[in-house]
């Protein structure tokens, strides 16, 4: 597995987005935190996507934190933007943003709102975007997340990407929650990055050649995650990620994002930290005790 970059392999969070009084983003706090989850041993950030709220950020606001991140002390590299938008121009433009601060790679949704989508007509879209963008530095990871989009990326689908565009379109984060599925893309495309959407399949993934994870509960679950990354190939590969399957299980009982923005609000004392933008509500405090305990019975540690 080669690591030189975070689209070829590790750990990486999908980073949360702490939100001001007013909703919108708070640029020094969000830094912060991807600084943190640096240290805690991500080999990358997956910025502005599900779990960091991005589709409820216009791409005004989403550009505007890209910015902040290349103008920051991250090294930009590191990052991997989330840029996917039902409208073509509106991803052609957080590519370019994604390219201009140094960014790593993008991950990139399908146009998601006219169904059924055709694997004719998402080749197209995503064949318009490369060509617009016209850079030989873009690298697409697709992104499959189709509980949410309900457009999935087919196997047919990657083989036409990967056969007319090989050196940009590079890899997949798969979300659905299907290692079967997982294990099929690695087998027929073996160049292919293949991402777990899921902490539970980390170990699996990479034992068959996957390219590692990139998971929301990393945000705090980031140190259990570099551990089944640093010993896969131990003795200690079923502990590490017995203890990270814990707290995904753990954490996967209640409303994803929420939970998580409980569990930093807690973690940092930073109530702040419980603010999310509508349709998203904070966990109400009965659902908000139940969630910690439940983490804390999971060997969860509140530890920053």
């Amino acid at each position: 597995m080669n690591t030189s970059s975070p689209i070829d392999g590790g750990v990486m969070a999908a980073v949360l987005t702490p939100l001001n009084d007013d909703l919108s983003p708070n640029h020094a706090a969000w830094l912060a935190h991807g600084q943190n989850l640096i240290a805690q041993g991500c080999t990358g950030l997956a910025v502005l996507g599900t779990t960091s709220e991005a589709n409820s950020f216009s791409v005004a606001e989403r550009l505007a934190m890209l910015d902040a991140l290349g103008e920051s002390d991250i090294d930009a590299g590191l990052s991997v933007p989330g840029v996917g938008c039902c409208a073509i121009p509106d991803t052609v433009e957080l590519c370019r943003k994604s390219l201009e601060i140094g960014a790593a790679g993008v991950l990139m949704l399908p146009p998601f709102y006219y169904k059924p989508a055709t694997d004719d007509g998402l080749f197209a879209a995503y064949s318009e975007i490369i060509q617009r963008v016209g850079d030989a530095k873009l690298k697409i990871l697709l992104y499959h997340i189709p509980q949410n989009t309900s457009v999935p990326i087919t196997l047919p689908l990657i083989e036409k990407l990967v056969t007319a565009y090989p050196d940009t379109v590079i890899g997949i984060k798969d979300s659905a929650g299907d290692f079967s599925n997982m294990k099929a893309m690695v087998e027929n495309f073996p160049d292919f990055n293949v991402f777990s959407g899921s902490d539970a399949y980390l170990l699996d993934i990479l034992r068959i050649g996957g390219a590692g994870s990139i998971t929301a509960c990393n945000n705090i679950s980031a140190r259990e995650s570099a551990a089944v990354l640093a010993n896969w190939e131990s003795d200690d590969a079923e502990s590490c990620q017995a203890a990270l399957s814990a707290i995904r299980l753990a954490t996967q009982k209640f409303p994803l994002v929420e939970a998580l923005k409980e569990a930093m609000a807690r973690q940092t004392g930073d109530a702040a930290w419980r603010t999310l933008r509508p349709p998203l509500q904070p966990l109400d405090a009965q659902t908000a005790e139940t969630f910690w305990a439940a983490l804390g019975a999971a060997g969860f540690s509140a530890a920053a």
